[in-house]
C-alpha cells in the first residue's frame, strides 16, 4: 500500500516513463488493476497504463467497463486530470463491436451528469456523445424516441445501478441534452441543438475542447466584437426629441 500522494506520483509518470522500459511490463498488472479499484483521481490515472498492458501486451480485465462507468459521477466534469480521462475514454468507446447497451448506459449517465456540469466541460462532452452516437447507430433510439419522460421519476433509466447491462439505458431518451438547448450559455444550447438535426458522418474533433477551461471561455467572450444596438427608431430633432416642438426650433443637436 502507498500512501496517496505517492500513488498519483507514481500513476502519472508510469505509462511514459517506466513501462515502455520494463523487459516485462506485464508485472504491473497486479499494481496497476488493485490502483484502477481504488477508486477517484486514483482510478483516473490508472487508465493510463493498464489502457497500454491491454492495448499492447493483451491483458482481459472481464469488469473493466463496468468500473470505466461506475467512475462517471459528478466531479469528473471537475477534475484536474479530467482531459486525460476522457482522451482514454474515448479510445475504450472506440470500438464498434462493443454492445448497444453498454453505449448506451455511458451515453445515458454522460448527459444526465451533464446537467450540473459547468460550460467548458459541456461543450467538451456533447460533441463527445455525437461521437458515440455516430460510431453506434443502434443507439440513436435514445434521441428519436418521440417525447421524454414528465419528469425525473418516469425515467426508466436507474441511475444508481453499478451494472451497465442492468441501467436499462437503451429504453430511456436523451431529455437531458435536450434541456441543455436552454442552456443560459449560447454556445451550449448551439451545442445541443446539434441533435435536432441528422448527424453528419464525419466524427467532431474533440482534442482540443479538452483543455478548455473557464478563463478560456472567458477571455473568448469578452474579446467578442459587440454589435451596434439601435436604441432609437426615429432620428431625435431638437432638445427633446419632438419634430414640431418649440425647443426644436431653438435648439439642434449636432
Amino acid at each position: 500500500q502507498l500512501p496517496t500522494g505517492l500513488y498519483k506520483k507514481v500513476l502519472v509518470i508510469l505509462h511514459d516513463s517506466v513501462l515502455p522500459y520494463m523487459n516485462e511490463p506485464t508485472l504491473m498488472m497486479d499494481f496497476l488493476t488493485v490502483a484502477y479499484g481504488i477508486g477517484g483521481a486514483i482510478s483516473l490515472l490508472a487508465l493510463n497504463g493498464l489502457f497500454i498492458l491491454i492495448h499492447q501486451h493483451n491483458l482481459e480485465y472481464p469488469d473493466f467497463y463496468k468500473k470505466l462507468y461506475n467512475l462517471l459521477d459528478p466531479s469528473i466534469y471537475h477534475v484536474k486530470y479530467r482531459a486525460r480521462f476522457f482522451h482514454l475514454t474515448d479510445l475504450f468507446l472506440s470500438s464498434s463491436h462493443l454492445p448497444a447497451y453498454l453505449v448506451a448506459a455511458f451515453i445515458k449517465r454522460l448527459s444526465r451528469l451533464a446537467l450540473t456540469a459547468p460550460p467548458e466541460a459541456l461543450l467538451m462532452i456533447i460533441p463527445f456523445i455525437c461521437n458515440l452516437f455516430r460510431r453506434h447507430p443502434a443507439c440513436r433510439v435514445l434521441v428519436h424516441r418521440p417525447g421524454g419522460p414528465a419528469d425525473m421519476s418516469e425515467d426508466p433509466y436507474v441511475m444508481e445501478e453499478e451494472e451497465p447491462s442492468e441501467s436499462r439505458a437503451l429504453e430511456s431518451s436523451l431529455w437531458e441534452i435536450q434541456s441543455l438547448q436552454n442552456h443560459y450559455h449560447p454556445d451550449v444550447a448551439k451545442a445541443a441543438a446539434v441533435l435536432n438535426q441528422s448527424l453528419s458522418e464525419m466524427e467532431d474533433d474533440i482534442s482540443g475542447l479538452l483543455e478548455l477551461s473557464a478563463y478560456e471561455l472567458f477571455d473568448k467572450e469578452v474579446k467578442k466584437k459587440a454589435a451596434d444596438v439601435p436604441l432609437e427608431f426615429e432620428q431625435v430633432r431638437g432638445l427633446f426629441g419632438k419634430k414640431n416642438d418649440i425647443f426644436a426650433e431653438h435648439f439642434s443637436l449636432d
